[in-house]
């Protein structure tokens, strides 16, 4: 009886933080500035005339955020699936403003959205 009770308990423990994580992943629209990370932050450089080369250092490889608008808050975007480049509305709106709708997660301090749509 008291193991019964002990895995009834674990189940319910499981299911409560199973609908945790799913809240933290929770559908969102952003609506700010697509931008490549390093030029960014670690140079300053963004708008317009920094298109071409942000443009570059993300078909390079360098993480893309989206700035949100009004905001200083920065969003790593990350793909709709594992193993998959982020889709090319991303990178033909580099430096441009959009609204990117996708799954929101924060980790270490880290805000991260899913790509699923860009408009």
């Amino acid at each position: 009886m008291r193991k019964m009770i002990i895995a009834g308990l674990g189940a319910v423990l499981a299911v409560g933080m199973a609908g945790l994580a799913m809240a933290a992943a929770a559908q969102k629209s952003v609506t700010g500035n697509l931008e490549d990370t390093f030029c960014y932050n670690v140079v300053g450089a963004h708008g317009p005339s920094h298109a071409q080369c942000a443009l570059k250092c993300a078909q390079k490889g360098i993480p893309v955020g989206l700035v949100e608008k009004g905001t200083e808050k920065m969003y790593i975007l990350l793909p709709p699936k594992d193993e998959q480049a982020l889709p090319g509305d991303v990178l033909k709106n580099m430096e441009k403003e959009v609204t990117v709708t996708g799954r929101s997660y924060s980790k270490g301090g880290v805000e991260f959205l899913t790509v699923d749509s860009v408009k």
